[in-house]
C-alpha cells in the first residue's frame, strides 16, 4: 500500500512520493508554504498584496497621481539653523521645509544594524564631526544633498538625513560611507563568511560602501556584481543631475510599487506574481528578466472577469484590515485604536472563556494575539508608539513567551521595531519606525458629520441643548421688550425632532407656558445630528 493521500490522484499520490523521498536524502524539508504576489494595476492606483496560504501578509498601495518622497534624493538648501532643537529646516521645493537633525549630518556608523567586513586598504573613516561643529560647517545658505526618511505626516513636513543610500536587488550603495557590511537577519554562520568574501571582493570607487541585503542570501557572486553595477550607474546619474540642476530640486526618484514589488518582494519562496494589467505584466516579466530569467516563467497575466483582488479573497481581508476589531481563530479579538500620540491594541478573549484552565487560556489568547497584532502593524503600516494591553498574565514565564513571540514576528517586518517586556501594569510598549502615514489615513479622511471624532451626541443631549437655547432666547425677547408672546420657529434634525415630540413634550409644553411664548418645530434632514436653528415665525429672522 503506497499511502497516498485521499482524494488525490495516482499521480499526485506518486509526486508526493517522490517528494517526500527526494527531502529524506537531501535533508531538506518540502516547501508547505504556497506565497503568491497578486497585483492590481489601474489608472489611479496601483495595489500589491502577498499571499501565505491564502492569508494576506503584506499589502501596499500607490496613487499613481502621488509623488514618490520617501526615499527619494534631493538638492536642497539649508534655510535656517535651531540650536534648541539641534536642527537644521531644509527647503528641497516642499510646501514645508525639510527637518535635518545633527545626527542626520554627521556620517553615520553602521555597527549596529550591520555585520561589519573589513577590507584589505580599506579607507579610514573621515575625521568625526560633532554637533557643535555643524552650524559653521553648514550655515543658511548652504546646498547640500539629502534623502528623505520620513514623508510630511500632518502638519510636519518630511525627515531628511544626508546619510544617502540607493537600495538594488541584492545590495545597498552608499555613495557617501566607505563601510561595507552583511545583514544581520543572514543569521547562517557559514553562509556570512561566504557573503563577507564576496563582499571584501567588489570593486568600489574610493568613499563607497555597500550592505549585503537578506535576500542576498546563497546567491551567486555574479549576481552581487551585476547589482553594483546597475546602482553605480543609477548613482553616476543622479551626479550628473546635482551638478547641473539648481536647488532645490529632486535627483533621485524612488522607482514606483510595480519595480519596487520586483526588487523588495520577489524570493525564491514566491511561487508566482499573478497581474492584472498586461503593460504591467510585460514590465515585470523585463525587470524580472534583468535579474534571472527563469523566475519569468512566475509571472502569471489574469484576464478573467472577477476583479484580481475579489478572485483571490484580497477585498475582503483588506476591508477586514481597516475595522477596530479583529478577531481571532480560538474566538479572542482585538481592538486596534489610532490616535495622534500612540496606537492603542486591547487584548480580550471574547468567547473563548473556558474556565478548565484560565491561565493556559489566557496565555493562548495573548500568544495568538502578539502574531496578529504584528501582521495587522505590516498591513495597516502603523508606526510610531505603540501601547497593547495583553490580558493579565501571573505567571513571568507566560509574560516572557509572549514577548519572545512579539519578537519573532517583527522579524519579518522591514520597518525597524523595538520591543520593550510587558510592564508591572500589564503593558507592552513597542516603537515601529514611520515611513509615511498609516494606511488608514493614506485611504481614508475624517468624518465630515463627526470631525474624526467618531461620535455624536445624543438626542437627549440636543433636546437638553436645545431647550436651553429656546429659554435664554425667549429671555432676551422679553428683556428687549416685547408685548406680544414670542412666537419662534425651531429646526432640527429629524431624529432629534422625534425626540422633542414624544419624550421630552411635557417639558416643551411647560416652557411655552412658563415664559409666555408659542414653539413650533420643523424637521430638516439636511441638518446635521448636532445643529438646530431658532428663528422668529413671523418675520423668519435667525435669532440662534
Amino acid at each position: 500500500m503506497c499511502g497516498y493521500i485521499e482524494g488525490t490522484t495516482k499521480m499526485e499520490a506518486i509526486k508526493q512520493i517522490i517528494q517526500k523521498g527526494a527531502a529524506l536524502i537531501t535533508g531538506r524539508r518540502t516547501k508547505e508554504v504556497t506565497k503568491e504576489i497578486i497585483v492590481n494595476a489601474e489608472a489611479l492606483e496601483n495595489r500589491v498584496a502577498v499571499l501565505e496560504n491564502g492569508q494576506l501578509e503584506e499589502f501596499t498601495i500607490e496613487r499613481t497621481t502621488e509623488k514618490r518622497i520617501v526615499a527619494s534624493i534631493f538638492k536642497g538648501k539649508i534655510k535656517n539653523l535651531e540650536p534648541g532643537l539641534k536642527a537644521a529646516f531644509v527647503d528641497i521645493g516642499f510646501e514645508k521645509n525639510a527637518f535635518l537633525h545633527y545626527w542626520d549630518i554627521i556620517p553615520e556608523s553602521l555597527s549596529e544594524r550591520v555585520d561589519l567586513v573589513e577590507t584589505p586598504g580599506q579607507q579610514k573613516p573621515q575625521k568625526k564631526i560633532s554637533q557643535n561643529d555643524i552650524p559653521k560647517l553648514y550655515p543658511p545658505g548652504t546646498e547640500i544633498i539629502v534623502q528623505v526618511v520620513k514623508g510630511p505626516i500632518g502638519t510636519k513636513g518630511p525627515r531628511i538625513t544626508s546619510n544617502i543610500s540607493i537600495p538594488g536587488r541584492y545590495l545597498v550603495l552608499m555613495p557617501t560611507n566607505p563601510q561595507r557590511g552583511i545583514s544581520r537577519k543572514i543569521e547562517n554562520e557559514k553562509e556570512r563568511q561566504r557573503l563577507k568574501q564576496i563582499v571584501r571582493e567588489l570593486k568600489l570607487p574610493e568613499g563607497m560602501g555597500v550592505i549585503v541585503r537578506t535576500v542576498g542570501e546563497n546567491q551567486k557572486k555574479r549576481y552581487f556584481i551585476r547589482d553594483l553595477e546597475i546602482l553605480l550607474r543609477t548613482w553616476q546619474q543622479v551626479e550628473e543631475k546635482i551638478k547641473t540642476q539648481p536647488a532645490p530640486s529632486c535627483v533621485f526618484q524612488e522607482p514606483d510599487l510595480i519595480e519596487r514589488t520586483v526588487r523588495d518582494f520577489l524570493t525564491e519562496e514566491v511561487d508566482r506574481i499573478i497581474v492584472d494589467n498586461e503593460q504591467a505584466y510585460n514590465r515585470i516579466r523585463d525587470l524580472i528578466g534583468q535579474i534571472s530569467r527563469w523566475s519569468r516563467g512566475k509571472v502569471k497575466l489574469y484576464d478573467e472577469a472577477t476583479p484580481i483582488f475579489a478572485r483571490f479573497n484580497v477585498e475582503k481581508q483588506i476591508e477586514n484590515a481597516f475595522r477596530r476589531q479583529v478577531w481571532l481563530k480560538s474566538g479572542g479579538y482585538i481592538c486596534i485604536d489610532e490616535t495622534e500620540a500612540l496606537v492603542a491594541i486591547d487584548v480580550n478573549t471574547g468567547r473563548h472563556k473556558s474556565q478548565k484552565d484560565l491561565d493556559t487560556t489566557i496565555l493562548q489568547t495573548n500568544l495568538e494575539a502578539a502574531e496578529e497584532i504584528c501582521r495587522q502593524l505590516r498591513l495597516r503600516n502603523i508606526g510610531g508608539l505603540i501601547v497593547i494591553d495583553f490580558i493579565d498574565m501571573r505567571n513571568r514565564g507566560d509574560q516572557h513567551k509572549v514577548t519572545q513571540k512579539m519578537r519573532d514576528g517583527v522579524k519579518r517586518d522591514k520597518a525597524k521595531t523595538r520591543i520593550l517586556p510587558i510592564s508591572q501594569l500589564g503593558l507592552m510598549e513597542m516603537t515601529r519606525q514611520r515611513h509615511s502615514e498609516s494606511m488608514t489615513s493614506a485611504v481614508y479622511e475624517d468624518c465630515p458629520y463627526c470631525k474624526g471624532k467618531g461620535l455624536v451626541k445624543s438626542s437627549l443631549s440636543m433636546s437638553v441643548e436645545i431647550q436651553r437655547k429656546i429659554s435664554e432666547t425667549l429671555r432676551k425677547l422679553k428683556q428687549e421688550g416685547r408685548t406680544e408672546p414670542p412666537q419662534l420657529r425651531i429646526y432640527v434634525h429629524p431624529e432629534v425632532l422625534n425626540r422633542l415630540r414624544t419624550e421630552d413634550e411635557a417639558l416643551l409644553i411647560e416652557l411655552e407656558q412658563k415664559l409666555h411664548g408659542k414653539l413650533s418645530f420643523r424637521a430638516d434632514p439636511a441638518f446635521h445630528f448636532e445643529q438646530f436653528k431658532i428663528t422668529d415665525a413671523l418675520t423668519g429672522k435667525e435669532l440662534a
